[in-house]
């Protein structure tokens, strides 16, 4: 079955919501982007499976000038970010000096070359009771109306291990009908020629996991490898999307980077063989650019 019968395929057994949404954000052609020059600023907003350990690594794999803020909550959504009167939960604990900075004063300033959004999840409620795709919108359009318009991607992310759905198969249904269709899809629409662009970094986490329990990343063997629990991440995860970022942001293939990394504290994070990095970082530049969601031009592939 070819790709486009598959998706069509999975399309016919959702609910027509879904599949209309995912239908017309198809239709709007994604124009790639320039590569950056030199150093960006980038800033998070999400909850804990952006947390301080992965911008801390994607700041060692960067030019030396890349800076980073954020604004993390635990399980926070898009909307509760944005909602002055709901509650963020362990907003304490996971905000703190240096790395934080107001989200709406930080988003709205035309200080970043580039903001990442991180939705909640589970998705499907996200979608269902915390508007989604009327607060990603929110938080793009304060973006886009910022003295200096930064770039703005979604981070694409993943459910629990234990997901009675399955883990990789979670992450393979989701990512055309409900990451694009139902999450991105309102605003492409609204915006065909200033788009949202993807940090695929579920799929990325699919590939390196079917790679590895294939038999294929030296001192990688199990999913369970790359997380400390069944969804947040562990120091060799998170270098895994890290990676991730870093390809998407910088357009560069992240094959020959530094795999020996610190830890916000200062202390040496765990790090896979130099012959498992190389394999993960080859899966990394290959996963994003086959997605055209990620903004990636076909001048940057081939470097």
């Amino acid at each position: 079955m070819t790709g486009r019968r598959a998706i069509l395929g999975l399309l016919a057994l959702l609910p027509f919501g879904s599949w209309s949404g995912f239908a017309e954000a198809a239709s709007v052609p994604v124009p790639a982007l320039d590569a950056p020059e030199g150093a960006m600023s980038v800033y998070h907003l999400g909850h804990s499976l952006v947390g301080p350990v992965m911008p801390h690594m994607l700041a060692q794999l960067a030019p030396t000038a890349h800076r980073w803020n954020s604004q993390l909550g635990s399980g926070t959504s898009l909307k509760e970010h944005w909602e002055p009167g709901l509650p963020i939960r362990d907003f304490e604990i996971s905000n703190t000096p240096p790395s934080f900075r107001d989200a709406r004063e930080a988003i709205g300033s035309g200080d970043y070359d580039a903001v990442v959004l991180t939705e909640m999840v589970e998705l499907r409620d996200a979608i269902k009771y915390f508007g989604s795709a009327k607060y990603l919108r929110r938080w793009a359009d304060l973006a886009r109306t910022a003295p200096k318009a930064p770039r703005i991607y979604l981070y694409e992310t993943w459910h629990n291990l234990d997901d009675p759905g399955g883990w990789l198969e979670r992450i393979d249904a989701d990512l055309e009908p409900l990451w694009l269709g139902r999450v991105l899809g309102s605003d492409s629409r609204r915006n065909p020629t200033d788009q949202l662009y993807l940090i695929p970094a579920g799929q990325v986490m699919a590939a390196v996991v079917r790679a590895a329990e294939a038999g294929e990343i030296d001192g990688l063997h199990t999913r369970q490898d790359l997380f400390s629990d069944t969804i947040h991440l562990n120091d060799l995860g998170a270098y895994v999307v890290a990676l991730t970022h870093f390809a998407v942001l910088y357009h560069q293939n992240p094959v020959g980077l530094p795999h020996v990394l610190t830890r916000p504290d200062g202390t040496e994070a765990e790090a896979l063989t130099p012959t498992g990095v190389a394999q993960v970082q080859a899966i990394v530049w290959q996963v994003v650019t086959a997605m055209p969601r990620t903004g990636i031009s076909g001048a940057a592939e081939a470097k």
